[in-house]
């Protein structure tokens, strides 16, 4: 009976010794397994995107062109229709300077001449009409130059 408890202590001792499933690496085997799965569907996901990448940009190139040919062929069928009628793009350099010249002459001179301010501020403003009007059309013929 002695015999048969050593041997079975014995064998208990060799199977208690064998390694578990921890200590063999099975689970950082497992654990690696899917590091190198992750990484490989990353390295998709990056050759996805650059290729994404790559139509968008031919896309924003087509785009572009095509919204230079549609300008010149609206510039080609503006050029060989009719004359169209320009707008008037509003006052002139030479008449805003004739306004603001008079008003500031007029003041002016209404404040210079105290004993007739209505005269002063005809003189004033007319004179101030004259260089503002003369300001104005330097201004102008010096911005069309």
């Amino acid at each position: 009976m002695k015999k048969l408890v050593l041997i079975f202590s014995a064998a208990m001792m060799v199977l208690s010794c064998k390694p578990n499933a921890n200590e063999a690496g099975v689970i950082g085997d497992s654990k690696q397994v899917t590091i190198d799965s992750m990484k490989v569907e990353m390295a998709k996901k990056e050759v996805t995107m650059a290729k994404q990448k790559s139509i968008d940009s031919m896309q924003a190139i087509v785009a572009q062109q095509r919204s230079r040919q549609v300008t010149t062929h609206q510039v080609v069928q503006t050029t060989s229709a009719e004359p169209v009628a320009q707008k008037r793009k509003g006052w002139s350099g030479a008449a805003k300077g004739a306004v603001i010249g008079a008003g500031v002459g007029a003041i002016t001179g209404a404040v210079i001449d105290k004993k007739k301010p209505a005269q002063g501020a005809i003189i004033g403003g007319l004179a101030g009409a004259g260089l503002g009007a003369g300001t104005g059309a330097i201004i102008d013929s010096k911005k069309k130059q």
